[in-house]
């Protein structure tokens, strides 16, 4: 394969996922990032296979570059999956767990609204 066909093929792969991706709904965004964790794996594999048969010093550092970036990627794509599952999970106990650490603003906010309120009546004579 000439480098040209290979940069043509990586052009198409490069437009053809961005214009799938565009167009997915952000209900399906999480589903998907399980899915592309399993491709990132794969690609890790074949990263690794590709230094294991290297020969150049060259061919080594770019698939040791490979496998570096290919790990990253896996690794940063179950980061973003779990703080994304994160954000699905009941606002009840998020708010029980906030409360305990004293971060819940919002009651922090509703006493001193409270207190305004007393202090900005005019007293009544008796």
């Amino acid at each position: 394969m000439t480098g040209m066909v290979a940069l043509y093929i990586f052009m198409l792969a490069a437009f053809t996922g961005y214009e799938v991706i565009s167009r997915v709904p952000v209900i399906l965004h999480t589903p998907l990032m399980s899915g592309s964790n399993f491709v990132h794996g794969i690609v890790l594999v074949g990263a690794m296979v590709a230094l294991g048969s290297a020969h150049t010093p060259l061919e080594k550092t770019i698939g040791f570059i490979g496998v570096l970036l290919g790990a990253g990627n896996a690794v940063g794509g179950y980061v973003v999956t779990e703080r994304m599952l994160e954000m699905f999970k009941s606002s009840g106990r998020a708010a029980q767990e906030r409360r305990a650490h004293g971060q819940d603003a919002r009651a922090g906010s509703a006493a001193m609204d409270g207190d305004e309120r007393a202090r900005s009546q005019p007293k009544r004579p008796p």
